[in-house]
């Protein structure tokens, strides 16, 4: 349970933390699979599939489209914008949820985080 809507921090300050978030959200989309903390998969998996389940109910509903379009223009990058609406919204249409995937894989060598690949199913 999320008790009082606590989020990881990242030892970062709340425009640092959103802008990580920001730019793993991106990456993750251009690249289908990346590589990262797992504490920061945890942290981007259900953003993801909040943002696929969005993209998902208006390619059946014409207008919200443009104001919903807008909305994740400001959280992605264009491309990124795109590439979810068009190849990730037909991908996903028979899936019901569950679109992403977190993989445990061995600890980074330098300081021993527990490292996670995260990707699409």
């Amino acid at each position: 349970m999320n008790h009082l809507g606590r989020t990881r921090k990242f030892s970062r300050v709340k425009k640092q933390r959103v802008a990580l978030l920001k730019t793993l959200l991106g990456s993750f989309i251009m690249k289908e699979k990346i590589t990262t903390t797992e504490a920061k998969a945890k942290e981007i998996k259900p953003m993801m599939d909040k943002l696929i389940t969005k993209v998902k109910k208006i390619s059946n509903d014409e207008t919200k489209k443009v104001a919903v379009l807008r909305d994740l223009r400001k959280n992605l990058p264009l491309v990124a914008v795109k590439k979810l609406s068009g190849e990730f919204a037909q991908k996903f249409s028979q899936r019901q949820s569950g679109y992403t995937r977190i993989m445990k894989i061995a600890q980074r060598k330098s300081d021993g985080a527990q490292m996670a690949v995260i990707e699409f199913v």
